[in-house]
């Protein structure tokens, strides 16, 4: 059952996941953090399975992201006091150009960050303006099912 999860939660990186035409904020709310720089791994507890992620800077407040083959493009995207990412698919196809948002949290030690994607049950894909992704996100802060399942990697070595 957890391969079938953490495989749910990485197809949700991946192009299939980028469910918005837009970013959570029109522009990057804070700068790089450096701390999420580096080259990363999920395990799948069940198979022994690694996911490689590669983070990277490409300016000042702007990472790119080598994920399962694919290429992104994030930003943070603080919003209602909670660290938020906006994560942009830059592979040709159906998601190109396409948003998906996420919240992350950085152990003390940085060496495991966890992503939760926001749910599209909660905030479909539908959603037409960055106003009414931004509204219905804070109404639902509290709710559990506004992401996903986590995402759990360790900083390689």
């Amino acid at each position: 059952m957890k391969s079938l999860v953490l495989a749910a939660c990485l197809a949700a990186l991946c192009c299939s996941g980028c469910n918005y035409d837009f970013a959570l904020t029109e522009q990057p709310t804070q700068k790089i953090d450096g701390r999420l720089i580096g080259n990363w791994v999920a395990v799948d507890k069940d198979n022994g399975k690694q996911e490689s992620m590669q983070v990277r800077r490409l300016d000042d407040s702007t990472y790119v992201v080598a994920f399962d083959n694919d290429i992104y493009r994030a930003f943070h995207s603080d919003f209602a006091g909670q660290p938020f990412l906006s994560v942009q698919n830059l592979q040709p196809g159906s998601d190109e150009r396409k948003y998906l948002v996420m919240t992350w949290a950085l152990s003390a030690d940085a060496r495991q960050l966890t992503l939760l994607t926001v749910s599209t049950k909660v905030v479909p894909e539908g959603t037409k303006d960055r106003a009414t992704l931004q509204k219905l996100i804070q109404a639902n802060l509290a709710n559990s099912k506004l992401c996903g399942d986590p995402i759990v990697f360790t900083r390689k070595k």
